[in-house]
């Protein structure tokens, strides 16, 4: 009964929502389409808005592909396009929550050192990796960590047994950023075990995005979760209004422990992602476990975002795990967390897979969810196949999103036409993150290959140098490869109706 009530609660919230965006946009049409007809000289000053509205969009500083989109819109409905430009960005103010980023990243920065420098022992090793490390350490702020076992978790289900096992050594902190929640089977044991640690007198934070779980959580979960013992954080909560900063979203998946054990990839905590239930057919995902040094950086990562709030102080000495001594874990190759952030102008997940592309010699093997991408990533894929790497991309043969599919299946022909060999998992969704190359790099994360994770979203991820998780990324793509079938250039449109469509949705994929 109490189930079916917060149900109700839930579909009246959203009913709302949807209706008052509904709303806004009827009134925007009516205010600015009544005039029109009345007041021919208001239609002037609107298409002079528009004209001023693309000069300004050529002019900033942001992908081509965003800026395409926006003159085409303007350019299809110019009377209101300039005004919705307008009234998607006059209503947002990035500037407080720079601020906001500014001041926490100062705080945690001189904390990622704290381990020590090993950047030199990393060149030492193989200095073809100078390049991608230095630029991740001296330019982003996330340096290079030895002391750090790493383990690749290949499916949704061996993640849950690990994390379960680890957080029940946990003795003074357990800390929980994720995109999406959802109560069922793999939530529920996750917020009992968690409470029963908060009993213990443990450190217990969760911070969740509060549209990825829009759907997911009644309204008042985090009173829940406070009530039994958790802290918790709703990043970004949605309002109903026009906003370009609705869309930046925490895109995140960490679990940080002690600051000695660290998790992140692209599992959330659902049901669907342990395969308790199916949604798109068999759900494939990846995740990573850290043990050692670079465990405390996915730790600061989770405190950067969790101090955006304004009355969090905290004190990173009682948090940092080797006060006493040096961290004894065995190097296992070389470890670089790294994040990305929509708020600045850096698009270090972007940078981090063409760093990988450019560089690779013999292969590059990638899986995502989602392949929508700019000039910059096609040109790189492209590229690297063209000269004789061997490129394979995995992505879905289900799909979440039908318009996303489609719109992914629209880059084939490119890709392929090129060389690089694309494959759709066949027994369902894939929705890991991985690129491996060369027997020596690999990263797995949260970022997509699509505009959202790459330019709009707050994502994380783990670059592996030499470790053994860069062998097992790679058997784990080949192992998927033989229940995934390829696509050839016949597949990509069968016909000029479905060819036109791709087109016509590649124009909005900034969007999508």
């Amino acid at each position: 009964m109490k189930s079916k009530r917060w149900v109700r609660v839930v579909f009246r919230r959203r009913v709302f929502v949807i209706a008052t965006l509904l709303a806004q946009i009827v009134f925007y049409f009516f205010l600015i389409a009544v005039p029109r007809i009345f007041f021919q000289h208001l239609n002037w000053a609107l298409n002079v808005l528009s004209i001023v509205v693309c000069i300004n969009v050529l002019n900033k500083k942001e992908k081509s592909a965003y800026k395409i989109t926006w003159i085409f819109l303007i350019l299809l409905i110019p009377i209101f396009g300039g005004a919705l430009y307008l009234i998607f960005y006059s209503q947002s103010n990035p500037r407080k929550l720079k601020r906001l980023i500014k001041k926490s990243n100062g705080q945690s920065k001189p904390w990622f050192s704290r381990p020590g420098d090993r950047l030199s022992a990393l060149i030492e090793a193989n200095r073809d990796f100078l390049p991608q490390a230095h630029y991740l350490q001296e330019y982003a702020g996330f340096p290079v960590y030895a002391h750090t076992q790493t383990t690749y978790l290949a499916s949704g289900e061996a993640f849950f047994k690990k994390i379960l096992e680890e957080m029940e050594k946990a003795e003074h902190y357990i800390f929980l950023e994720f995109f999406i929640l959802r109560q069922g089977i793999m939530l529920d044991p996750v917020i009992d075990l968690l409470e029963k640690k908060a009993r213990e007198g443990l450190d217990i934070r969760i911070m969740y995005d509060d549209l990825g779980c829009f759907m997911s959580l009644p309204p008042n979960y985090r009173q829940h979760l406070e009530r039994r013992g958790i802290k918790c954080i709703v990043f970004n909560k949605f309002r109903p209004i026009l906003s370009s900063l609705q869309n930046n979203r925490d895109h995140r998946k960490i679990i940080a422990i002690d600051g000695k054990v660290a998790f992140t990839g692209g599992i959330n905590l659902a049901d669907e992602y342990i395969n308790a239930f199916e949604r798109f057919g068999h759900w494939k995902d990846a995740a990573i476990m850290l043990s050692g040094e670079a465990a405390w950086s996915l730790t600061l990562i989770f405190l950067q975002m969790w101090n955006l709030h304004p009355k969090s102080v905290e004190d990173f000495d009682t948090l940092y795990p080797w006060k006493d001594g040096p961290c004894t874990v065995k190097s296992d190759g070389f470890v670089q967390p790294y994040a990305d952030s929509p708020i600045d102008d850096e698009n270090v997940g972007e940078h981090v897979y063409i760093q990988i592309i450019n560089k690779a010699k013999d292969y590059v093997y990638i899986n995502t969810p989602y392949l929508v991408v700019d000039d910059n990533l096609l040109s790189a894929l492209t590229l690297a196949a063209k000269s004789g790497v061997d490129v394979r991309i995995i992505t879905p043969h289900r799909w979440d999103k039908k318009i996303v599919a489609i719109t992914s299946r629209s880059y084939y022909r490119q890709l392929i036409s090129a060389g690089v060999k694309v494959y759709e998992y066949s027994s369902g969704f894939n929705h890991s993150k991985t690129f491996v190359s060369d027997d020596q790099v690999a990263t797995v994360g949260t970022t997509n290959l699509d505009f959202r994770s790459l330019y709009l979203h707050f994502e994380c991820g783990v670059l592996v140098y030499e470790s053994r998780a860069v062998q097992a990324v790679k058997e784990d793509f080949l192992n998927t490869i033989p229940v995934s079938h390829q696509i050839t250039l016949a597949d990509c449109a069968r016909n000029a109706a479905q060819r036109i469509l791709q087109d016509v949705l590649r124009i909005f994929a900034p969007l999508m």
